[in-house]
């Protein structure tokens, strides 16, 4: 595993590999969808990631990795050389501990939009919630594990507008998903019937059959 690491001056870099739970720092990680122009680990090992339409989100996750008070986070998108089959099998199958494990998770909803939140929760709610309703992220096939693994799970607006978390959305995210509000909260997933979890995956969408 390895991680972004932002330094004091606000530049970023790769930290080494790490191996081993009592070896890795306490780390941030962002749940997204991926969109056209994302940031490989090719291009953060050449240097030519900041021209890209990506580096938004990894901004993003670093600036609030910082008010946490964390220095390192992870994001899918660079963090993992894909063009290793050895590397990225392993990821796929570590994923859920990653998860588990963050301090923090950060969700990046990239098609949902508000330019203000107004004082009246409530009232704001009515301006984004149809497209959270309908946003991308909840048909896609990690974001089952995203949801469920990390105890902190903060929800985003593609401004970076802070919607809530998943214990104050928890009535919305369990309408959309059908997944128990008892697992929301982090129930151990043992509790629940294999056939009932299936139910939370069947309709996912994956790139790779095996994600």
């Amino acid at each position: 595993m390895r991680l972004l690491e932002r330094n004091d001056n606000g530049g970023i870099r790769f930290t080494k590999d790490l191996v081993g739970d009592d070896k890795i720092p306490p780390y941030a990680i962002l749940s997204q969808t991926w969109g056209i122009e994302e940031i490989t680990y090719k291009d953060f090992v050449n240097g030519t990631w900041k021209g890209k339409a990506g580096y938004n989100k990894i901004r993003f996750c670093s600036e609030r990795a910082r008010r946490d008070s964390l220095r390192h986070f992870w994001v899918d998108t660079c963090c993992i050389d894909k063009s290793t089959s050895t590397e990225l099998q392993e990821a796929i199958n570590s994923m859920f501990r990653w998860y588990r494990n963050a301090a923090r998770c950060y969700v990046y909803l990239s098609d949902v939009s508000i330019t203000n939140l107004s004082q009246n929760h409530n009232q704001s709610k009515l301006t984004w919630d149809p497209a959270f309703q309908a946003s991308r992220w909840f048909t896609r096939g990690w974001t089952l594990q995203e949801l469920l693994a990390p105890t902190s799970v903060d929800i985003f607006t593609r401004e970076g507008k802070r919607l809530g978390d998943k214990r104050s959305l928890e009535q919305q995210i369990h309408s959309i998903t059908g997944i128990p509000i008892l697992a929301l909260r982090g129930t151990p997933l043992s509790q629940f019937e294999d056939d009932e979890r299936l139910v939370w995956a069947e309709k996912r969408q994956t790139t790779r059959e095996e994600d």
